[in-house]
C-alpha cells in the first residue's frame, strides 16, 4: 500500500462523524445543541450516557483501527511504529476536521487519540484513562480529566520508552494540541464557570 493511500484512508476514518450521526438518528444537530462539539462528552450530555458510551467507544475504535491495520501494508522503508503514529496522527485530524462535514469543526480529539495510544502502549494509556475517569468522577469536570490525560500519558511514555522515543515526542505534541483545543475549557475552569458533568452535579 503506498503510504499517501494510508494516511487517507486514516484521515477518511477518523472523519466518520460518530457524535453526529448519532444526533441525526435521534433527531437532534449536536452542533446546536449542548456545547456544540461533536465528541462523546456532548453525545453523554444531550442524549445519554449509553450512547455517549458508544460514540467514545466507536471515536475510539477510529484511531486504534488505521494504527493496528494499515502499517504493516504500507510499501515504504521506515519504521512501522513511525507510520503507526502517522496514520494515528492522521485519524485524529479526521476527527477534528471531518471530510465529511466540508472540514468544519468536528470532535477535539480525546476519544480518537486515546484508541490510538491504546493500541500502541495499551498499559500507559490504561493507566492514564484510570487517571481520567477518576477525575472525571471525583469533580465532575470531563475538561480537566482530559487536560490531567494529556499531562499523564506523556509523562508516563517518557518513563517507559525514553524521552527520544517516537511515542513520547508525539504524545507531547498531542498533548499541547488537546490544550488548545480546550483553551476556551480552561477559561472556564480558572473562573469557575465550566460545565459539570452528569446529573449529580447538576443536582
Amino acid at each position: 500500500m503506498n503510504p499517501l493511500l494510508a494516511l487517507a484512508i486514516s484521515y477518511a476514518a477518523g472523519s466518520i462523524p460518530f457524535a453526529y450521526l448519532a444526533g441525526a438518528a435521534a433527531g437532534v444537530d449536536l452542533r446546536k445543541q449542548g456545547s456544540g462539539n461533536l465528541g462523546a462528552t456532548n453525545v453523554f450530555r444531550v442524549l445519554g450516557w449509553k450512547i455517549g458510551i458508544l460514540v467514545f467507544l466507536a471515536d475510539a475504535l477510529k484511531g486504534a483501527l488505521p494504527v493496528l491495520l494499515l502499517p504493516p501494508r504500507i510499501s515504504a522503508p521506515g519504521d512501522p511504529v513511525l507510520w503507526a503514529l502517522a496514520c494515528g496522527v492522521a485519524a485524529i485530524a479526521g476527527h477534528v476536521r471531518p471530510v465529511y462535514l466540508g472540514f468544519r469543526k468536528g470532535g477535539k480529539g480525546v476519544a480518537t487519540a486515546a484508541g490510538v495510544f491504546f493500541a500502541l502502549a495499551p498499559l500507559p494509556m490504561l493507566i492514564t484513562f484510570a487517571v481520567f475517569v477518576a477525575i472525571v468522577l471525583g469533580t465532575g469536570y470531563v475538561s480537566l480529566g482530559s487536560l490531567a490525560a494529556a499531562v499523564l500519558l506523556p509523562a508516563l511514555l517518557g518513563a517507559t520508552h525514553g524521552a527520544s522515543s517516537p511515542l513520547f515526542i508525539v504524545s507531547v505534541v498531542i498533548a499541547c494540541f488537546v490544550f488548545w483545543t480546550h483553551r476556551a475549557n480552561i477559561g472556564r475552569l480558572r473562573r469557575g464557570e465550566e460545565h459539570r458533568f452528569g446529573k449529580r452535579w447538576r443536582a
